[in-house]
């Protein structure tokens, strides 16, 4: 927005400073590069600088209160933005060294100012990391190598240490900016000091509401899967036949499935299934589990190391077939539930909730909630696609044709959904758009408290930055000229 001021788009990244942080010991005189040279591969960015020979640890670049900033936590922070599928076009060196100062900044004052992040609560976000690098590169081994660490504890002690500074600086921003509070008169001068022709306009919105129909899956079904996991779980403990190889043949987990099953480092308050958790701290290393049920279907689990709290287990997930039978049977419900609310027979919400199968939304009569703004309006722009598209021109009251879904197991079912309410791009309304113009006048409030405070601090905060970076156009005076 125009009327937003200084508000860096380099700080909604999700950078915390690289996946590695600096070397232990960083000799920090003249920050000068003291380090043997060594070329490492970096992704093509623009610069507004000249260019620096990379270096593998020590050529510093910027040092704010204790924390010392290097050229590969700059590299890596690029390199992460990339392994997230983020673009990183029009990106410059500068912005990221910001963005890792503003970072330091924040997490060397949550210090200063006693601010603590229990270990719990970071060990529980490191265990996730360490399971999607795991699951992504194979194995621990591949992990540490990929990071150019000489074995799996080292990565985790440096991961900790970035996650424990992410979560401070986390929790020094929102310090900051929890005492801040708009009222009715500062909501009202916001919106009157934007030009006429500068305020927002507010894109289309609709309210959803949707009927779900599954497919019965029959108690034949069932028992079937359960024989077939008993089945192969009587081939694995009687006969010697190799648990990652069956899961490599039949586990419908793809993710864990090209790993022979392998899920690493379960703990209890680990998000799993409760089912899945019981069964893996129930049994000891090398047993394998009875079948058994979750969510997400059946199972049978086999305990491959018991390391204290941590469990490594394989597992092997199967789901039950449904038939053409109860598939033609359910499309012809969805059917015959469309054509009552269309002849007016009976009205959407009441057909969502004595009908629909999905258990999250025919209370409310189907209508949908917004899972990122928590209330019922959905931007036609920044809204699921898939539910765009069946959506986009729907009148209100309007009910959609029936659509097949198919869910991560395959499993097909069908739906129809309805407008039950249209809100048309317009431009902001002070008394109908009333919530959400607070909502952007306590943002830019917040951004000039963060900036306030930057200010201050940065004036406060031994700060030195690399020679190499004066031309820089930093959002912040961290050069303090």
């Amino acid at each position: 927005m125009k009327f937003i001021k200084r508000s860096s788009f380099i700080a909604l990244l999700m950078i915390g400073g690289g996946l590695i942080a600096q070397e232990e010991t960083v000799v920090v005189d003249t920050l000068e590069v003291s380090a043997v040279e060594e070329e490492v591969p970096q992704p093509k960015v623009k610069d507004t600088v000249k260019p620096f020979k990379r270096i593998k640890a020590g050529g510093v670049s910027a040092v704010v209160g204790e924390y010392v900033i290097v050229e590969f936590d700059i590299d890596l922070s690029f390199l992460e933005l990339q392994q997230q599928g983020a673009s990183i076009e029009g990106i410059t060196r500068c912005q990221m060294l910001g963005k890792l100062m503003e970072d330091r900044l924040y997490t060397h004052h949550a210090k200063q100012d006693s601010i603590v992040v229990s270990d719990d609560q970071i060990n529980g976000r490191l265990d996730q990391q360490m399971q999607y690098l795991i699951s992504e590169l194979g194995s621990e081994e591949k992990v540490a190598e990929y990071y150019r660490k000489d074995n799996i504890e080292d990565l985790r002690k440096q991961l900790f240490e970035v996650n424990k500074q992410i979560a401070l600086a986390a929790e020094m921003q929102k310090k900051i900016v929890e005492a801040v509070e708009i009222t009715p008169e500062e909501v009202r001068n916001f919106f009157f000091s934007i030009p006429e022709d500068e305020r927002p306009i507010f894109g289309a919105e609709v309210e959803v509401a949707q009927i779900v129909v599954e497919p019965e899956v029959t108690e034949k079904a069932r028992q079937d899967v359960i024989d077939r996991l008993t089945e192969i779980r009587r081939d694995v403990v009687e006969n010697g036949a190799s648990f990652t190889t069956k899961a490599v043949f039949y586990s419908k987990d793809e993710g864990s499935a090209r790993r022979g099953g392998l899920i690493p480092g379960v703990k209890r308050d680990a998000p799993f299934a409760k089912e899945f958790k019981d069964q893996a701290f129930s049994l000891l290393e090398g047993e394998v589990s009875e079948p058994f049920e979750t969510a997400f279907g059946f199972h049978i689990l086999y305990v491959e190391k018991i390391r204290g709290q941590e469990v490594d287990v394989r597992h092997i997930l199967l789901f039950p077939e449904v038939s053409q039978e109860t598939i033609d049977k359910a499309k012809t419900k969805i059917d015959e539930i469309r054509q009552d609310i269309v002849d007016g027979k009976i009205s959407f919400s009441d057909a969502a909730r004595l009908f629909s199968d999905q258990k999250e939304t025919r209370n409310n009569g189907g209508r949908l909630m917004n899972p990122i703004t928590g209330d019922t309006r959905f931007d036609l722009t920044k809204m699921d696609p898939t539910l765009s598209a069946q959506v986009y021109n729907l009148e209100e009251g309007e009910v959609s044709k029936v659509f097949t879904d198919r869910d991560r197991t395959g499993k097909s079912s069908f739906k129809i959904l309805t407008v039950t309410k249209r809100f048309e791009e317009h431009p902001a309304d002070y008394v109908k758009d009333y919530e959400k113009i607070k909502e952007l006048a306590l943002k830019e409030k917040q951004i000039k408290a963060i900036q306030t405070w930057q200010d201050k601090k940065i004036e406060e905060t031994y700060i030195s930055v690399n020679r190499d970076f004066n031309d820089c156009d930093f959002a912040n005076n961290w050069i303090k000229k």
